[in-house]
């Protein structure tokens, strides 16, 4: 039994890939989140998730205190040990009625790390339902290697290129729902994806990548981390700045050349 999760969800992961639902706040908790996303796209007058790229948690201090949430943590830990860095993390966001999709595709295969061992905890600011679009894994695809992908460029794929997994058999797919404080772990290579919202809510969520400190960026130099539990042991990533307040300056101009980096798979010394 470990901290968080049980043996068979720990063996569900690994056999699968994916585990859900986790919970780890209450609502009330969840509904304060939505309610800062809500009022911070109001005053930026833009998307979040097409401002905060990469690393939300750098600029925000209420995103830097939730990738540190002991009952994530707890669960993480469960399959990855006490060492533990964050190194990105990215909204996912349909507003009520979006087109918007995410297609099927492998994190792997812009990810850059050596071993791929991410481990990625998707937080349900709202409810998400298959009617609004809840992610979809494919169980076991972890296992089978990197698949080709086709970079699409289609407008409505929230991917940044695309990157689509073609063929697919989608009668294999598991719909992951969760409820508002909820999140599922998914593995980088796990192939998954997910529909447009059909639903008259918006769907939020927010991606928290998480590796133990073994685990390097290959696709450039000065590559940076968050180092949320334990110790960092092998002295991969750099530090990253915290924010001193939401919206520091200095944290969104690390933020602006960190998602250069990952544009260009240049790092300031590549």
């Amino acid at each position: 039994m470990g901290k968080a999760l049980s043996e068979a969800q720990v063996e569900a992961y690994r056999r699968d890939g994916f585990v859900f639902p986790v919970r780890i706040m209450d609502r009330p908790a969840a509904d304060t989140l939505r309610a800062r996303f809500d009022a911070l796209e109001a005053e930026t007058g833009a998307e979040l998730q097409s401002r905060f790229k990469i690393k939300a948690h750098m600029p925000l201090t209420w995103l830097n205190e939730l990738v540190r949430n002991p009952a994530m943590l707890d669960a993480v830990e469960d399959l990855i040990g006490p060492d533990i860095l964050c190194w990105g993390s990215s909204f996912f966001t349909k507003k009520a009625r979006d087109p918007r999709f995410v297609s099927w595709h492998q994190d792997s295969t812009y990810y850059g790390l050596r071993p791929a061992e991410t481990v990625t905890a998707w937080v349900a600011f709202t409810d998400s339902r298959i009617e609004s679009g809840c992610v979809r894994f494919l169980p076991g695809t972890h296992r089978s290697g990197i698949f080709d992908h086709e970079e699409t460029l289609d407008p409505d794929n929230l991917l940044m290129k695309g990157q689509t997994v073609n063929g697919v058999d989608e009668s294999r797919a598991v719909d992951c729902e969760l409820s508002a404080g909820e999140i599922s772990i998914h593995h980088e290579s796990v192939v998954h994806g997910s529909n447009a919202n059909g639903s008259d809510n918006p769907r939020i969520g927010l991606s928290i990548h998480y590796i133990a400190p073994h685990v390097r960026q290959t696709a450039f130099e000065g590559a940076s981390a968050l180092l949320v539990r334990g110790r960092d042991t092998h002295g991969h990533w750099d530090a990253e700045p915290e924010p001193r307040h939401d919206l520091d300056p200095i944290c969104l101009a690390a933020l602006d050349e960190v998602y250069a980096q990952y544009r260009s798979g240049r790092g300031k010394r590549g």
